[in-house]
């Protein structure tokens, strides 16, 4: 047996607490987060009142109104509670460097070498706790010298303590329906209830497995404890097969045959006898630089040649890694303990300091000095690869500098330029849209975040520079041009016409501004010197007629 040590933290609550937190007005109340679960919606995850008022993970959600007329049910929002994990991921960084997440609800930490730190494992257990309660959170835990046992220690401990009776204590999801009907003195997580995870308290006896215990730990448990599939576990659970001691004394060979390899292996990792480490996430990359000055300083050029040689610095960093800084942040922390930050938006990813500096300067006069700056920080915030790049002759270099100057580089330069002033969401640009209707024919995005459009398509006739909603025209009921009609409270003229070019709406799509039918469009000149843009639409949930529809320059 190996000298690890890991502790399994579970948040059995982390979806409705992450929610009472955000909402502090729901506490006391029972509330629930809901998931969709195809046509139905269902509950995500209960605080502690929406348990002891009889509701259950997994319930539709208008048997639980029917339950609890209190109720109080918001959406799950999976990369909240995702980020919220990661929020306790750090957290729980002070107890080991050797952090692990377990989406959606739990977190392994190997405390080989750490628990003596602060008093022992069931002193870092109490304060791990005592953290949890002091940030609104359940939370179980289960130190074990596996991954697997801690796992279900935290799980499991309590229902097996629950159920010490001589009762089977078997969980929703490891007991048989063949045996439900002979349960019915059993609790409510006996006779196929969840597990009862009652109010934040010390941790239940037997959650921690002294060094070399796993054995007699994981004995106890139910089988579901192994972390099988459902089909496995009821199968067993049929078999007369519910905790895990009864597995430990079968043969393997027999039970690799029945069940598959998956539940040897699980026992073997739940023992030790199988490999299973503690993997934790990679940190990620930040690049950050500040400077401390010996006294304050407060003019704008001071600050800019500061803020210049801490873009020098970063760039080096972002280049070293090949990353190109999309936005910066930029933090002035003043002598009186005040701090400003403004942020930057650059156009494309860029690790040029000369690129980037004039963005920056332009953010220098919105901060306010007062008694004066005592440290400048600079970070990007968000950074992209930048594509690696060919090296070429002095020849091919000097061409690809001219046609650089010409081409986009010095169009990305004033984006973000205008950006810094306006906001990149101001500056727009457009491109070309995935249809052959007029008003479909191009889409208009951010231009910081959407390259130079190209090969755009070619109408199969000019299209009209401006547009407008389809405008009606009087004139007669005829798919022929009209020779006089009326538009805009004005009598016309026609002096020529083009076309026609027949436009046909798009069938697998409904368009109220299309429910007309197919279109014919006419170029047509009047004799006040206008080229208008005119359809006759030939009616098909709408009556037929004329419409003006744009200009010509």
């Amino acid at each position: 047996m190996s000298n690890r040590r890991i502790l399994s933290l579970w948040f059995p609550r982390l979806g409705a607490e992450r929610l009472i937190r955000a909402e502090p007005h729901l506490a006391g109340r029972p509330v629930v987060s809901v998931q969709e679960d195809g046509p139905a919606r269902r509950l995500a995850a209960l605080s502690a009142e929406a348990t002891q008022a009889g509701l259950y993970r997994g319930q539709p959600l208008r048997d639980a109104h029917a339950m609890c007329a209190a109720l109080v049910a918001r959406a799950a929002d999976p990369r909240q509670e995702a980020a919220f994990l990661g929020a306790l991921h750090r957290w729980a960084g002070k107890f080991s460097p050797w952090v692990s997440a377990q989406p959606p609800d739990a977190l392994v930490i190997d405390l080989t070498g750490c628990a003596h730190l602060f008093g022992g494992e069931a002193a870092l257990c109490a304060q791990v706790t005592q953290d949890c309660a002091d940030l609104g959170l359940t939370v179980q835990a289960g130190i074990a010298d596996t991954l697997g046992a801690a796992w279900a220690l935290a799980r499991f401990t309590a229902q097996a303590a629950e159920g010490a009776g001589g009762r089977s204590g078997d969980a929703i999801d490891q007991e048989a329906r063949a045996t439900r009907a002979r349960a019915g003195k059993r609790r409510h997580w006996e006779r196929g209830g969840a597990a009862p995870t009652g109010p934040q308290g010390p941790l239940p006896e037997g959650a921690i497995a002294a060094p070399g215990k796993t054995w007699g730990a994981l004995s106890p448990l139910p089988v579901a404890a192994l972390r099988l599939e459902p089909t496995v576990v009821e199968q067993l659970t049929r078999l007369g097969l519910r905790r895990v001691g009864d597995l430990l004394g079968q043969p393997r060979a027999g039970l690799a045959r029945r069940f598959g390899r998956g539940l040897v292996d699980r026992l073997d990792q739940a023992l030790g006898a199988a490999p299973e480490p503690v993997s934790p996430a990679a940190p990620p990359e930040r690049f950050a630089i500040r400077i401390s000055f010996p006294d304050p300083i407060g003019l704008e050029e001071d600050v800019a040649e500061a803020v210049s040689r801490l873009l020098e610095r970063l760039c080096a960093r972002l280049r070293a890694r090949g990353r190109g800084a999309r936005a910066l942040r930029l933090e002035a922390h003043r002598a009186d303990h005040a701090m400003q930050w403004e942020t930057v938006l650059t156009a494309v990813a860029s690790d040029d300091p000369h690129r980037l500096m004039p963005l920056v300067r332009l953010k220098i006069p919105a901060l306010e000095a007062g008694p004066g700056f005592d440290m400048l920080r600079l970070e990007a915030v968000r950074h992209e690869a930048l594509h690696a790049r060919t090296v070429a002759g002095h020849l091919e270099a000097a061409e690809q500098g001219r046609q650089k100057l010409g081409g986009d580089a010095g169009l990305d330069d004033l984006i973000g330029r205008l950006g810094a002033r306006l906001g990149m969401e101001a500056i727009t640009r457009r491109h070309p849209g995935s249809s052959h209707l007029p008003e479909k024919g191009a889409q208009v995005l951010a231009a910081a975040w959407a390259g130079p459009a190209r090969d755009w398509p070619v109408p199969a006739a000019p299209r009209p520079l401006t547009l407008w909603p389809p405008e009606p025209v009087t004139a007669p009921d005829s798919p022929d041009p009209p020779e006089r009609f009326r538009w805009r409270g004005r009598d016309w003229e026609r002096s020529g016409a083009e076309g026609p070019e027949r436009i046909a709406p798009e069938w697998w799509l409904d368009e109220p501004a299309w429910r007309s039918g197919a279109r014919d469009y006419w170029r047509l000149e009047t004799t006040r010197g206008d080229r208008l843009w005119l359809f006759y639409a030939h009616g098909a949930a709408l009556s037929p007629g004329w419409f003006c529809h744009g200009a010509f320059a």
